[in-house]
């Protein structure tokens, strides 16, 4: 492989900050996985750089600046020029590269934070402090050196991740490194070393450590790479996956029957798997994981012994609710995961299934989502080693393209709260059970969603009592989930799920 690298692929604000740091008579170096990058001929996303020059050195030489923590790291604000407006709506936007001292950390006991950071004037310290030898390169934009004193060269070559020095003193400094370890091998395509490996399984209980916030961020990575199912399957190897979702090993060898030819586990990282080669976003990714995760809490014997799963959607709802809230995902990332998770199992037979069902569905989870829910549904298929017929495919596409356009929510009907005021109506709850009353007749027969109509049956409603409207339009609201359970539950007795 050759080692030398490429000037002409580092930006100029990067050389922008390695040149003036020179010029202030400090060493500079690129560090880290910018440099990994470099030599494997990846465009590198960050910029890291390390010198001999103290924090307060490194402000002084810079017109813009940011310092805000306790482990030296300068961030450097270089104005964006480079191809692009300097201002929107009159803000600056900046490029910001952090550099950061040669360090020298002393003891974790927290095996999180160094209990204290000493600067050093030597760039063999600052190397031999980090995770894997393919990140403890470092390299010179001036001097066209690269600086390499733990093999990470030979490692690149090999493809190998290994920890720089001893592996459990490592681990024992950041536990969070042994996820990184999974989350480069899957990255890269590289294999982790054995003694790498021994060590990962040795400190794995130290992952208990680690903030989830941290657990969260390496995993949505190892999901976001192009092999995640095989990244999962290292943490389940390696002891980890048990610190960060456990409920996922539960489907390890509960078998399926029927259809599927995997059991839960290994159907998961399948429909994963399948997300990734589809290049599916985050979101449906995690639905794909999680999807059947409630089945071995819902398993029961059937007939002909095969096994059934009824309410494993349910189930899996309120585990993947609960994992995400552990792992501190965003409000909306959990809404929107939960709801693919709980709506996955909606309508299988294009023969059976009718318009009005498809719009409820659709009701469930959004105009927005309805086609993220049909990306779900590929993934189990692919993940049951079954493709989709085409014409099943192309019917259920249809069907969603007929109604997309129909009234799926109060919200959509051409009456509303103010046209019923206006036919001398006094606001009161009695106008909002008249809206659901209304959408279950849409839902059913979307050309009732006429003005003229709409009216006459508010005034015929109105004519009801209070006890007979709530009654009516409560059922009305429940009548959407009713419907669609009955025709999903006919289905799932069918398919034995």
């Amino acid at each position: 492989m050759e080692q030398i690298i490429d000037n002409s692929k580092i930006p100029s604000y990067v050389t922008h900050v390695t040149e003036t740091l020179e010029k202030g008579n400090f060493e500079v170096f690129l560090v880290g996985g910018c440099v990994r990058d470099l030599v494997i001929g990846r465009t590198p996303k960050d910029w890291d750089i390390t010198t001999n020059a103290k924090p307060e050195e490194i402000i002084g030489l810079f017109e813009k600046t940011i310092y805000e923590n306790t482990f030296g790291t300068v961030g450097v604000c270089i104005p964006v020029t480079h191809g692009t407006l300097e201002s929107v709506a009159h803000e600056t936007k900046y490029d910001i590269i952090e550099v950061t001292p040669y360090r020298i950390e002393a003891k974790y006991s927290d095996f999180r934070h160094p209990d204290e950071v000493k600067f050093s004037d030597k760039l063999e310290d600052d190397l031999k402090r980090r995770d894997f030898t393919v990140n403890a390169l470092a390299y010179s934009i001036s001097k066209g050196q690269l600086v390499d004193l733990f093999d990470g060269i030979k490692d690149i070559k090999d493809k190998v991740v290994r920890a720089v020095g001893e592996p459990s003193d490592r681990f024992n400094e950041d536990a969070l490194r042994m996820l990184r370890a999974v989350r480069f091998s899957v990255q890269l395509d590289f294999a982790i070393s054995h003694e790498t490996m021994q060590a990962i399984v040795d400190k794995s209980e130290l992952l208990k450590n680690i903030a989830k916030e941290r657990i969260q961020d390496e995993f949505n990575k190892i999901i976001q790479s192009s092999n995640p199912a095989q990244g999962v399957g290292l943490l389940q190897k390696l002891g980890l996956l048990k610190y960060i979702i456990p409920e996922l090993e539960e489907g390890i060898g509960c078998e399926q029957g029927g259809a599927h030819i995997y059991d839960v586990f290994e159907h998961l990282l399948a429909a994963l798997n399948n997300a990734a080669q589809k290049g599916y976003s985050h979101e449906i990714r995690l639905a794909a994981l999680f999807h059947d995760i409630g089945k071995p809490r819902s398993r029961r014997p059937g007939q002909k012994k095969e096994y059934t799963f009824y309410g494993h959607e349910v189930i899996g709802e309120r585990m993947v609710k609960v994992i995400m809230d552990r792992l501190k995902y965003p409000r909306k990332t959990t809404d929107l995961v939960v709801s693919l998770v709980r709506n996955h199992m909606f309508f299988s037979d294009t023969a059976q299934i009718t318009l009005s069902a498809v719009r409820r569905i659709i009701a469930k989870v959004g105009k927005e989502n309805i086609w993220k829910l049909m990306e779900i549904r590929e993934c189990d298929r692919v993940g049951m080693k079954k493709v989709e017929a085409p014409y099943r495919l192309r019917k259920y596409h249809a069907m969603i393209e007929e109604v997309l356009h129909d009234p799926i929510s109060v919200g959509q009907l051409v009456i509303n709260g103010g046209v019923i005021q206006s036919l001398g109506i006094k606001p009161s709850p009695r106008i909002g059970w008249m809206l659901h009353i209304l959408l279950e007749e849409v839902l059913d027969d979307p050309s009732k969603n006429e003005i003229s109509y709409l009216k006459e049956k508010v005034l015929t409603l109105n004519e009801l009592s209070d006890n007979e409207l709530k009654e009516i339009g409560t059922k009305s609201k429940e009548k959407k989930d009713e419907l669609e359970k009955e025709e999903v539950g006919k289905l799932h007795k069918k398919h034995g799920v």
